[in-house]
């Protein structure tokens, strides 16, 4: 049966010669397929790795790295930020977060003349604000927008400390050598927001006391009125304002009552952790990684290769996994083209930051040459996003 159904895709949805799919090689990275990688870079606190491998039509995954200086202001402070914006519903929302949240930072950075969870914080709000103007303005003509959302994992390294901001469902893990065995042990630093997670199904209860169908468990999944799985991401109007939750907006994403408040939030989760000398690198992925490696699986397999192609392998490792679930061959899933490819596994993109104990102990005042590195893959013309 596998076979007969390994034949229909290579007949109907192999990838032709039609330009979306290509290899190349410059120094933002290369492309392979439908796996974008750049196996390794300097950033102000050390090496990174990173790749990203599409699933849908669409990439619906975004991201970036920036490091140097993190305000408007040439004397910084200087340090690195890393991005992972997990789309759902269409690349929109993702797409327009890494234009703009990194440009809110550095202006609220430059105000407050330091970074701070309040700096952070301030950055997600202005990055939701914005992008309810852009849907209020598309609104008329393209009223689905409305039902596009994101997921937002945030990490910023400034004066030793790492910020770690989260909306949703993607996941930033640390790897702290462990001296006395040599190991390596898996620690994650990110709160995660999805109805899977009692405690998020908790808090929604809490929070709407009075609505009994708040979470539904549908095809045993959890989900937020049986609709989404996420509880806080940008985007996703039609669960924040009644304005969105009606025609010409699908039926599906309607509700049967009227919204009488927000049921998602844009208010993210923000820790503060003081880097130390034995901490040695951070992984952050979307939860397409997560869906197929545990934590201290992923640490591992960073721990005990070489630091270039860290990212890479990672989403090797991963795609190996999701084609053993479905009893077939790692080089048949590769040969599945965007979009069908969704059938098998999401988009996963996979950032490791590599930590240099002697680069942290850099004063964020010391100047650096800036980097700005985003992932690649098909993305939607910037006219499509509105100004």
């Amino acid at each position: 049966m596998l076979s007969g159904l390994m034949k229909f895709l290579r007949a109907c949805f192999w990838p032709r010669g039609d330009g979306h799919v290509h290899t190349g090689s410059d120094a933002s990275g290369r492309q392979d397929g439908l796996l974008w990688y750049k196996d390794t870079g300097q950033h102000f606190n050390g090496e990174f790795s990173m790749a990203v491998v599409q699933a849908n039509f669409l990439l619906e995954d975004q991201s970036q790295i920036e490091s140097g200086c993190l305000s408007l202001h040439d004397s910084g402070p200087f340090g690195t930020f890393v991005g992972v914006y997990d789309g759902h519903g269409g690349p929109e929302t993702s797409q327009y977060i890494n234009d703009q949240l990194f440009q809110h930072l550095k202006r609220f950075t430059s105000e407050q003349q330091s970074m701070s969870v309040e700096v952070i914080r301030k950055a997600f709000q202005a990055t939701e604000e914005g992008f309810i103007s852009l849907v209020t303005k598309q609104w008329p003509m393209k009223p689905q927008i409305a039902a596009v959302g994101s997921c937002c994992l945030v990490g910023i390294i400034c004066n030793g400390a790492l910020y770690i901001a989260n909306l949703g469902d993607s996941r930033a893990v640390l790897g702290r050598l462990v001296k006395a065995t040599g190991g390596v042990l898996s620690i994650q630093l990110s709160d995660e927001h999805n109805a899977s997670i009692e405690s998020v199904r908790q808090e929604l209860h809490s929070l709407h006391p009075d609505d009994s169908q708040i979470v539904v468990l549908r095809h045993n999944v959890w989900r937020v009125k049986g609709i989404i799985q996420i509880s806080r991401s940008i985007g996703d109007l039609y669960l924040k304002k009644a304005e969105f939750n009606r025609e010409p907006l699908f039926a599906k994403f309607r509700l049967r009552e009227p919204l009488r408040r927000p049921i998602l939030s844009s208010d993210p989760s923000i820790s503060v952790h003081q880097l130390e000398p034995h901490d040695q690198f951070v992984i952050f992925a979307s939860d397409g990684l997560w869906e197929h490696l545990s934590n201290q699986e992923a640490v591992d397999i960073v721990q005990n290769h070489p630091r270039s192609g860290s990212a890479r392998r990672l989403v090797k490792v991963a795609l190996q996994e999701a084609a053993k679930k479905r009893e077939m061959r790692y080089s048949d899933l590769k040969k599945i083209d965007r979009g069908v490819r969704r059938h098998f596994h999401d988009d996963i993109t996979v950032i490791v930051l590599f930590l240099d104990s002697n680069l942290l102990c850099r004063a964020s005042s010391v100047k650096s040459h800036n980097l700005s590195v985003k992932g690649g893959g098909v993305k939607l013309p910037p006219k499509s996003l509105g100004s």
